[in-house]
């Protein structure tokens, strides 16, 4: 039998990872959302939040219309048909500073862990609510007067109630105002399965046999078998987590010591042993709980809905990939009944081998009672009223026989759901009755990245009816819980907490959209999809849920849409925009009524956006119309009126000259690369001399007296076209050979020179010269500059009472003289370098 299945199981394997069905139709090896719905289109969504953070512990009473919302230093009443409304009240429970001081002297993180996170928000009786929080690594629990809504004055230890640690995995129930509890307590204590406030408080066994092996816990369940029971069974408690295994098992992966999938029981009237497991369990077992797909082995959530009755209870488990595939991401959805649980823990037991260390099938004789089991009428009828009358026999058999060989197996051997490039965190699950008779399951999946799935369980499999982004920030949902009442699933994450309806059916447009969605909550009325719950004839009601394609008749089809023209040239691209409602829809296009084109066959394109027509011909022109195919039904998306005019006449082009030989044709490229050379010097010729005129025109500007320093004495500085000096200077100044113009060389002077006083003020300058004398007397400082790179200064222009020499000669053949004469002076070895 082991080989069929394994060989079964690696061509699931490989159905999964290449994306081929596997041959059993049933199962989709990644589902399809029907359809996406974005963060900012999600309709009638309420969000509530505050300065605390981590609101992950959450507590519907239906039918007193509140949801208790545990968080991070605070515990909140909020009103479950509207948790927006602002009615909130709230308790702050924040860890003291003493406290908060003593977990960072634990090595602990001061931004995550030394907290007070609460962990545990239960109804504890008619009046008061029972609530554990970490407190910092040090916990604590307290009765809060529902009413009040406010702490007790004295608070309960909680060291056996709650983790330390706020990433700890921990599920707590209270059953008939008992808890029970199942986490790793104590800093650095085994994992144990607790029951607390109770007059006889029990935990799991430690030796010779570890019961639990590193588990961490992730959901606990409370199954009433002792209501109708024939045979006068005890009520039950269901924990599921991980943990680590060392076992020969039936399954693929056998024999190897890795972390594995359980579920455990216990009986809730167990009150331990006499002499023998005091205080300890005594109907502790626990079995492996497989998916039957390779490698997905990490239980991550898990609920149970039933139809009334007990023998109805099914289990839904999500799991992900192993630790050795933590490069990918994909989930799957598997489902238990009650029975097989039942089967498995009344199989054979396993036994503990010291010698190879590993649990193997135990073949020996069974006592009686049966070991593990609940105390029932065959066990009275025998003398056994209570755990406590076990015989020793059987007590010492529980102690080293706690694990079973049957694995429970999921329903028809095979997970309803696989999705890739997903990570279901959350879970919960609704019944609901629809039109056809039948009870639905749907199914509520967080997601890791922030996203919400609901599916519904049809068959052997899930159909995704859409997919909503919840959260605008990627982040994991961490819990899910579901209100028939107010026909809301409520969402808790890190930030905050979303209501959500149930249902949208509003959005679904048409009669076939509407049976298309096979949505249990909805149905079509004749004029829109509304929801069914609140239907008063469902007479008129049309739903296919089972197959999603029947019930619309011809009048019900979606109206036509409007045609919209669209006109191009010869020659040009055209695209038809067709926009799919679902994700499942496939685009078909008619032409003029009659099959539209093949994909990617000549002109045409199809695409998921629509259809692009390429290099336009006039037969293209036509009406085109566009629909959704979809489960065998066709609805229409999209009508155009395409029409192809025919390209304008060209003007006659000139006679092109004969193409160049290959020799011209080849010294092309080298041409071009010349006139980009020159193109690029000119350029930076250009900017050379921008640059240079520039700096011409700022010293053009600066204009004012300078001071020769030495031992000469000071001499006044002035440009060339200053005047010269006035008639009472004269007779001082006639004794200079040179005239009115004198250059001497020299140095400028510093600035530890001593200043002189302030000149006499300089009369008004005489009127411009004409204008054929300007440009010469403009040009002079530049051509002063250039004297054979020494540095001049202009010192001073005499008026001489004859004419000027600028006016009966020529100012170049003046100049040229003047310099003659100095020629031969001794120049200063350091030039001036801030001359004029």
């Amino acid at each position: 039998m082991r080989r069929p299945m394994a060989c079964y199981l690696l061509v699931l394997l490989a159905a999964a990872t290449t994306g081929y069905p596997s041959r059993r139709s049933a199962v989709d090896l990644d589902a399809t959302p029907r359809t996406t719905i974005a963060y900012n289109e999600l309709p009638d969504v309420r969000r509530f939040s505050s300065d605390a953070l981590n609101y992950t512990t959450l507590l519907l009473e239906d039918e007193k219309g509140i949801l208790y919302v545990g968080a991070r230093g605070a515990i909140f009443s909020l009103n479950s048909s509207n948790i927006a409304d602002g009615s909130r009240r709230e308790i702050r429970w924040e860890a003291s500073l003493e406290q908060q001081t003593d977990c960072l002297q634990k090595g602990k993180n001061n931004k995550t862990e030394c907290f007070n996170h609460v962990r545990l928000v239960q109804r504890l009786n008619d009046t008061h609510l029972y609530a554990c929080g970490t407190y910092a690594f040090h916990p604590l629990c307290a009765a809060i007067d529902a009413d009040r809504f406010a702490l007790p004055p004295h608070l309960e230890e909680g060291k056996e109630k709650c983790p330390y640690d706020p990433a700890r995995g921990y599920t707590g129930l209270i059953v008939d105002g008992e808890l029970y509890t199942a986490t790793r307590y104590e800093f650095r204590s085994l994992p144990d399965v607790r029951r607390n406030l109770h007059q006889r408080p029990l935990k799991t066994e430690e030796s010779p046999v570890h019961w639990l092996n590193d588990a961490e816990f992730v959901a606990s369940v409370l199954v009433r078998e002792s209501v109708h029971s024939p045979v006068g069974d005890d009520d039950k408690i269901y924990y599921f987590f991980m943990e680590r295994a060392a076992e020969e098992s039936a399954s693929f992966d056998k024999s190897q010591a890795a972390r594995v999938a359980r579920v455990a029981r216990v009986c809730k009237s167990d009150l331990g042993g006499k002499k023998i497991l005091q205080r300890k369990w005594t109907s502790f077992t626990k079995a492996r709980l497989v998916c039957y797909i390779p490698y997905y082995e990490v239980l991550k959530a898990v609920h149970s809905v039933d139809g009334g009755s007990w023998p109805s209870t099914v289990f839904y488990a999500t799991f992900t990939l192993s630790a050795q595939w933590r490069s990918l991401e994909a989930s799957a959805v598997c489902q238990y009944n009650i029975s097989e649980l039942q089967r498995a823990f009344e199989g054979p037991y396993m036994q503990y081998q010291d010698t190879t260390r590993k649990w193997t099938l135990y073949n020996g004789e069974v006592p009686n009672p049966r070991p593990g089991s609940c105390i029932t009428d065959r066990s009275r009828q025998d003398g056994y009223h209570s755990s406590q009358d076990l015989p020793n026999g059987v007590l010492d058999f529980v102690k080293l026989h706690p694990l079973m060989f049957e694995e429970v197996k999921p329903a028809r051997g095979e997970p309803l759901l696989v999705k890739k490039h997903v990570l279901y965190t959350a879970l919960a699950v609704d019944r609901a009755p629809a039109l056809d008779g039948q009870q639905y399951d749907v199914l509520f999946m967080g997601t890791g990245d922030g996203w919400l799935h609901k599916g519904v369980v049809i068959g052997s499999g899930v159909h995704i009816v859409e997919e909503l982004q919840v959260f605008e920030t990627p982040q994991p949902v961490e819990s899910l819980v579901i209100s028939k009442g107010q026909r809301s699933v409520y969402v808790g994450a890190a930030s905050g907490v979303l209501q959500l309806p149930l249902s949208s059916c509003a959005r679904y447009i048409s009669c076939y959209d509407c049976i298309l969605a096979r949505d249990p909550y909805c149905a079509w009325d004749g004029q829109a999809c509304r929801e069914v719950a609140g239907a008063a004839d469902r007479t008129q009601l049309t739903q296919d849920v089972q197959h999603g394609r029947e019930g619309c008749w011809n009048g019900s089809a979606p109206a036509p849409p409007v045609q919209r023209n669209r006109t191009v040239l010869r020659g040009d691209d055209v695209l038809l925009p067709c926009e799919q409602r679902s994700n499942l829809a496939r685009a078909a296009w008619l032409v003029n009524g009659t099959a539209g084109p093949a994909a990617g066959r000549g002109h045409f394109r199809v695409g998921v956006d629509g259809l692009l027509v390429t290099d336009t011909l006039p037969e293209h022109s036509g009406d085109y119309g566009c629909y959704g195919e979809e489960n065998g039904l066709r609805s229409p998306l999209a009508a155009y009126a395409l029409t192809v005019l025919p390209a304008p006449p060209q003007e006659p082009a000139a006679p092109t000259a004969p193409p160049p030989p290959h020799s011209a044709r080849q010294a092309a490229p080298d041409m071009k690369f010349v006139y980009i050379a020159v193109i690029a010097v000119l350029g930076g010729l250009c900017l050379v001399l921008s640059a240079v005129l520039l700096h011409v025109a700022c010293l053009q500007r600066r204009k004012g007296r300078y001071v020769l320093g030495g031992s000469a004495p000071p001499v006044e500085l002035q440009t060339v076209s200053a005047n010269c000096r006035g008639r009472e200077a004269e007779e001082e100044e006639r004794s200079r050979e040179d005239g009115c113009l004198q250059i001497i060389p020299g140095e400028a002077p510093t600035a530890a020179s001593p200043a002189r006083e302030t000149p006499p003020v300089l009369p008004p300058p005489p009127p411009p010269l004409p204008a054929e004398f300007t440009n010469g007397i403009a040009a002079l400082p530049n051509m002063l500059r250039k004297m054979n790179g020494n540095s001049y200064m202009l010192l001073q222009q005499h008026e001489d009472p004859s004419p000027s020499p600028l006016y009966n000669t020529s100012f170049a053949e003046e100049l040229s003289k003047i310099l003659e004469k100095r020629k031969h002076t001794q120049l200063v070895d350091k030039l001036d370098e801030s001359s004029v």
